[in-house]
């Protein structure tokens, strides 16, 4: 799949704002901790991957009922559905200089996900968790996504690479009370 950058700008994919805060403490901390002792960005960007993936359960997995969006609240609380966990991992990434996009798949709702920038090229990662029939994992040597679209079911790769939360999604997180309230309105499509 052909990825677009929603703006040809690489600086938007490093930015902060109200959820990607990547200057808040707690985000702070958990990157120093994480990039203590790795090798190189690759490597912290795995280890980053690795630690969103497995330390924060999937909220909807875990059975918790509370709805995070903003990437410190994530790790905060240790817990969010996928796109918090993507907010989570792309403001990780961020804060230690490496370009992160926000990306999209749509199955019966929209999914979320990153794409990191490494030697000139956008490669997806899926931080949602794993389980049974589920395996996602860091590469960039071909996708290890946590679900591949069928196209005759109508699901499909979303090709823009976002900067910022799309508002769909970012809309239907602030908006519920709880995530059995945010499983009625999550986003269908974009």
């Amino acid at each position: 799949m052909q990825m677009i950058q929603e703006t040809a700008d690489l600086s938007a994919y490093l930015a902060a704002d109200e959820v990607i805060d990547h200057h808040h403490p707690v985000v702070r901390e958990t990157a120093a901790r994480l990039a203590d002792g790795v090798a190189d960005s690759y490597d912290y960007a795995r280890v980053a991957f690795e630690f969103v993936r497995d330390a924060i359960p999937h909220s909807q997995d875990s059975g918790d009922p509370r709805v995070t969006w903003r990437a410190s609240d994530v790790l905060e609380q240790g817990t969010g559905i996928c796109y918090a966990k993507a907010h989570a991992l792309a403001a990780l990434l961020r804060a230690e200089d490496i370009p992160t996009a926000l990306c999209y798949q749509k199955f019966e709702v929209v999914h979320g996900l990153v794409a990191v920038r490494f030697h000139g090229a956008w490669h997806r990662q899926d931080p949602r968790g794993n389980k049974p029939g589920v395996d996602a994992q860091f590469s960039l040597d071909g996708e290890r996504l946590a679900f591949t679209p069928d196209p005759a079911s109508n699901e499909m790769d979303y090709p823009v690479l976002y900067a910022a939360p799309h508002p769909a999604v970012l809309d239907a997180l602030r908006d519920a009370a709880d995530r059995p309230h945010l499983w009625q309105t999550l986003p269908t499509a974009l």
